[in-house]
């Protein structure tokens, strides 16, 4: 089968407000060696895609300008050397950009096929959420069976995911969420205790929680505003693994006292960034060791809205209005 010439894309003239985003029509990509090129069925809506177009997460140098971090459809053509894939195959994929449009070319490394009885939808919701969870919370902060964790922005999309995984893993889960619908949501996830951050103190209610011990793992996107909260909460020899700066990127007055006499280790990580084979040993360790755990039903990503590509636009202002609880997904027909 011949492939277009060009496609629909949202195209980005400038950075600003969602409304700065339009559709537009461009050549389609060719694979590079080691990629795929998928006819794309739906994308999925990350906070990342929302500061690029905002101007504060520039696209790397070798990735498409286009918006979008994870996609799902049908491998269409094979770059040079690609093993493992054929035309024909239902793929998932975290892409280093080009999501927004009706075709994207991935490295073949950082794609999987659809769990059983998966769609395009669901299957679109997985990559940025799983890739970014597998990795902070368990191959670098180390989160193992019998541990504590506090999972910030529980309701979001990478706080579902995570609140399931850790759960899955034998993990008690504690989280923060922003309303009573959200902790009830983060509740029927599998979390131990859901705080209202807007209502309760997190640190009080986790220490009672813990018996005055803390968690030993704290997943993190809220940054400068919780940094000192967050070591207060850490019980000794914990992690604070840090994925975004919702609430700013430099902190004021911080005690770090905790850090030396708790023995705390502080990292954190974006996935844009990581390297081809970094980005390939998490995929090959989700196929492993967490997609039985979604075909089997234990582990599912939670979708709260689902919109067709030219909505692109109320996709960015539900993102930015942190009223979802999970992933927002966009549709191509």
């Amino acid at each position: 089968m011949s492939l277009p010439d060009t496609m629909r894309y949202v195209d980005l003239p400038t950075h600003g407000p969602a409304e700065v985003m339009r559709l537009a029509t461009g050549p389609v990509p060719r694979p590079r060696p080691g990629e795929i090129l998928i006819r794309v069925e739906a994308a999925g809506v990350n906070r990342p895609d929302v500061a690029q177009r905002q101007g504060t997460y520039p696209a790397p140098k070798d990735a498409s300008p286009i918006l979008g971090l994870e996609v799902a459809g049908e491998v269409v053509e094979l770059g040079e050397g690609v093993s493992g894939f054929a035309i024909g195959d239902k793929v998932c994929a975290l892409a280093n950009g080009g999501g927004y449009a009706e075709f994207c070319a991935v490295p073949a490394t950082q794609a999987l096929f659809w769990p059983r009885g998966y769609d395009a939808v669901k299957a679109a919701a997985l990559p940025e959420t799983f890739f970014t969870v597998w990795a902070n919370l368990f191959q670098m902060a180390g989160l193992t069976e019998g541990e504590t964790v506090l999972i910030h922005g529980g309701s979001s999309g990478i706080g579902t995911t995570a609140i399931q995984l850790a759960r899955a893993f034998g993990a008690t889960v504690y989280t923060t969420a922003g309303s009573a619908e959200k902790c009830a949501a983060c509740m029927d996830l599998g979390a131990a205790r859901a705080i209202n951050y807007k209502l309760e103190d997190f640190v009080e209610l986790v220490r009672e929680e813990t018996a005055g011990k803390g968690v030993d793992v704290v997943l993190d996107m809220i940054g400068a505003s919780y940094f000192d909260r967050n070591l207060q909460v850490l019980a000794k020899d914990g992690c604070l693994s840090i994925i975004a700066f919702l609430g700013g990127a430099v902190a004021d007055k911080v005690n770090l006292s905790p850090i030396m006499v708790k023995r705390l280790t502080v990292t954190g990580s974006t996935m844009r960034p990581r390297t081809a084979e970094e980005k390939r040993a998490i995929r090959d360790e989700l196929q492993a060791e967490v997609w039985p755990l979604i075909e089997a039903g234990d582990v599912a990503p939670v979708i709260h809205r689902v919109l067709p590509i030219e909505e692109m636009v109320e996709a960015h202002r539900l993102m930015e209005s942190s009223s979802h609880i999970g992933k927002i997904v966009l549709t191509l027909g």
